[in-house]
């Protein structure tokens, strides 16, 4: 790639780990989401932040150690970093306090001598400052491309009170981690802590925490609720330590011992690693932000509480004003009023519905500010400022089977969940079960895991036993394996179809399955397969093209091959009647699943040579692909509302399938025809998922493998069904072959000849 040429880095200036303080936390987070999401295309250094000498032990990711007690320092770093050409963009951490001089103004010495682009991220930004308080800012904005603030309440403070310019302000909100909903009661479970209401804060403790007020309220709460516990997690702040040592822990032990809250309230007297410390929040019920300080900007304990499904009972801080509406948590009028804290946990604790609502509704609305998302604004900016944003890349994600696993019962694979927690009572389809058949197939063909063939098994059980005895398929059981009403009141063709494309398939890959598997999917297959002439629906017709093609591979039968072409002519009918200057489309509007139609013409190309096909094909499928890609992104048709021949286009609403079945037929089209442009709009259309659509938000799961359902106009639908999850995972197989080299068939008459049936059995893997 270009990008590893020319080697532009990102510089980080902060505290930094080993130093234990929450800017050093954030600076590590946000170097690791980075890494984590641009790899190698987007290398990240530090410089470190000391108060005093020696330097302590870093990581090889800190090239430079700032001691910022002494002014000349600055200088001499700065001017390391000019000499630095792989330097693309410096980003500074900026609190008064971390920087020496008054108010921190050694920092400017530093910004003046540097000759690098610069963003200034401002984590404290106090109301009503003084003449000198500004006139800082106001250098540090001079010199500074662009300035972050990390609430919106923090940006117009820096407007209106510092008299920045607002274009240059831009707010990137603090990153959260990304924890599973559904391990709040395992986690319980494994601390013991099953049947107790947790309640909980965390930080370096200081005055500042203001502990003391919910051990104040906690005295008569545990009279009423006796299975209430309290976890005060974390060391005493090092810089605490140093002026005071334990003065303020031991207050509140004796505190405690007065109020004979011994048994109710465990002081964490550590500084808990990342894992353990999401463990801990994930399992409390409720989450306490006792801090007094007015005038905290940000706090990366609230929003971690808020991401690990906590209900937050919270002081009226700026951050917790802005977060905490809409039903998000509870916002405090009084600042130190433990009686009003005591009646705002009761109320909690007493009204579980309300509680769970709270946490749930406050765990979706957070996880926009998920770090992965956090370093896609980070890296836009540099891209940027740098004019290098052609050059970033996506870090490829692993797949990961972990949702898909969890989705599937020993009948079949269920069709919804509530967030990451599979929805038992949402039941099964035979759409999502004909989708699993297919994915784990070919997962198999491309991995050679053996283990996965056991949910291969329940998928095609499932498919067997929803077949009817005349061969169609019903599509809806519920969890207690009953067909529901919807199979009467639905039309059920493109369900059907599916399952066709299913079994063909599996057929198609009866050399790589075990033959007793091979024989259960025949013995469906038989049974249906003199009826696909009644289907009239076109994609549940464009899905029994692809089915019969399948089979073809393997069993080129005669009579297939001619329920393929008269499949075709059907769709090619469509599209005669639907044709006209400017719409080039089977049906006079755009639906879902759109490029199973020129896709499935395609297939009846291979299969019959039908020339008509192919020019058909590729007709409809360019004329659909300039609907949907513009500005280097995709834009899918609508759940919203059809595009319409006569209508404006809808927009927003975009879901997973319709994305890749643009990939599965981009793959197709670009193996059949060698054009490079299917290849780059196939990687276009993938990295959709990692964040390049119109919020530039992450569309999977990186916990567990699974996508979100939807990409609405403001946020994301952090639900992850098996349609969804099932299509990510598609997707991902699909890009991973183009990491293999994908072979390139049919480049024109100088192409190597090969047995037709091998050529269709490695193009038919999809």
């Amino acid at each position: 790639m270009k990008f590893l040429e020319r080697g532009m880095k990102m510089l980080i200036v902060g505290s930094y780990p080993p130093r234990k303080c929450g800017i050093a936390t954030f600076s590590n987070d946000t170097v690791n989401a980075i890494g984590n999401m641009f790899g190698s295309t987007l290398p990240i250094e530090v410089c470190a932040l000391q108060n005093e000498e020696p330097a302590l032990p870093y990581g090889q990711e800190v090239s430079y150690v700032l001691f910022t007690s002494i002014l000349e320092n600055y200088r001499l770093i700065a001017e390391k970093i000019n000499e630095r050409n792989d330097i693309g963009l410096v980003c500074v951490q900026h609190e008064f306090g971390l920087y020496g001089g008054v108010l921190g103004d050694y920092l400017l010495a530093f910004l003046l001598a540097l000759n690098k682009p610069v963003i200034t991220v401002f984590h404290t930004v106090l109301p009503n400052p003084d003449e000198k308080r500004i006139k800082v800012i106001q250098t540090i904005e001079t010199l500074s491309d662009r300035l972050i603030a990390l609430t919106n309440k923090s940006k117009k403070l820096l407007v209106e009170h510092y008299k920045c310019s607002q274009h240059k302000v831009r707010v990137i909100p603090h990153g959260i981690h990304i924890v599973l909903w559904e391990q709040k009661n395992a986690l319980k479970l494994k601390y013991e802590y099953h049947d107790k209401i947790v309640l909980s804060t965390f930080g370096l403790l200081s005055e500042n925490k203001n502990i003391e007020t919910a051990l104040y309220a906690l005295k008569d709460i545990v009279k009423k609720h006796p299975n209430v516990i309290y976890l005060v997690i974390g060391k005493t702040h090092p810089e605490i330590i140093k002026r005071e040592g334990e003065v303020y822990r031991n207050q509140l032990l004796e505190i405690t011992k007065k109020l004979k809250l011994q048994d109710h309230v465990i002081f964490i007297n550590k500084y808990l690693k990342l894992k353990l410390l999401l463990e801990y929040l994930t399992l409390s019920d409720i989450y306490l932000f006792t801090s007094k300080d007015p005038n905290q900007a940000v706090s990366g304990t609230l929003v971690y509480a808020l991401s690990c499904g906590c209900a937050v009972i919270s002081n009226p801080i700026a951050h917790a004003v802005e977060t905490l509406k809409n039903g998000n948590g509870v916002l405090l009028e009084n600042i130190g009023d433990s009686n009003e804290l005591k009646q705002k946990i009761l109320d909690l604790i007493e009204n579980k519905n309300k509680r769970v609502n709270m946490a749930k509704n406050a765990f979706a609305n957070i996880r926009f500010t998920s770090w992965e998302n956090v370093a896609i604004q980070y890296g836009l900016l540099f891209g940027k400022l740098t004019e290098r944003i052609e050059d970033l890349r996506f870090n490829l994600p692993p797949i990961k089977l972990d949702h898909i696993k969890k989705l599937t019962t020993s009948d079949g694979i269920l069709q919804f969940s509530n967030f990451s927690e599979p929805d038992i009572n949402s039941g099964y389809t035979l759409d999502d079960n004909a989708r699993a058949l297919i994915n784990i197939v070919m997962h198999y063909n491309l991995y050679r895991k053996k283990s996965v063939l056991n949910y291969a098994d329940i998928y095609l059980g499932f498919i067997e036993n929803i077949q009817r005895e005349n061969g169609w398929f019903d599509n809806y059981k519920n969890y207690k394996l009953q067909l529901t009403n919807k199979n009467y009141n639905t039309n059920l063709e493109d369900a059907n179809g599916r399952a066709i494309w299913s079994l063909g398939y599996v057929i198609g890959h009866q050399d790589l399955l075990p033959s007793g598997f091979i024989k259960r999917a025949k013995t469906c297959w038989h049974k249906i397969i003199d009826r696909v002439d009644e289907i009239t629906s076109p994609r549940a017709i464009a899905y029994t093209i692809k089915g019969l093609c399948h089979y073809y591979a393997t069993h080129p039968d005669v009579l297939v091959k001619s329920k393929v072409e008269s499949l075709a002519n059907k769709l090619l009918q469509h599209y005669k009647v639907n044709y006209e200057q400017g719409w080039y489309w089977y049906e006079d509007y755009m639906s879902y699943a759109n490029n199973i139609l020129p896709e499935a013409m395609m297939y009846s190309y291979l299969i019959t040579k039908n020339d008509d096909f192919k020019k058909i094909a590729e007709i409809t499928f360019d004329f659909l692909l300039s609907q949907y890609f513009m500005k280097g992104q995709i834009k899918v048709i609508s759940n919203k509302g059809w595009f319409k021949k006569k209508n404006e286009r809808v927009f927003y609403g975009e879901q997973p399938i319709e994305i890749v079945t643009t990939i599965i037929a981009l793959d197709l089209f670009y193996r059949i025809t060698g054009k490079t442009r299917y290849k780059n709009q196939l990687e276009i259309a993938f990295s959709w998922f990692l964040g390049n659509n119109h919020l530039n938000q992450l569309m999977y799961n990186p916990k567990n493998g699974a996508s979100y359902d939807g990409l609405e106009d403001t946020h994301v639908n952090i639900n992850q069904g098996a349609e969804s999850t099932l299509c990510f995972f598609k997707a991902q197989m699909i890009i991973d072959k183009y990491n293999r080299k994908v072979t390139v068939y049919n480049r024109g008459k100088g192409g190597s000849k090969r047995k037709n049936s091998n050529v269709l059995l490695e193009i038919f893997d999809n």
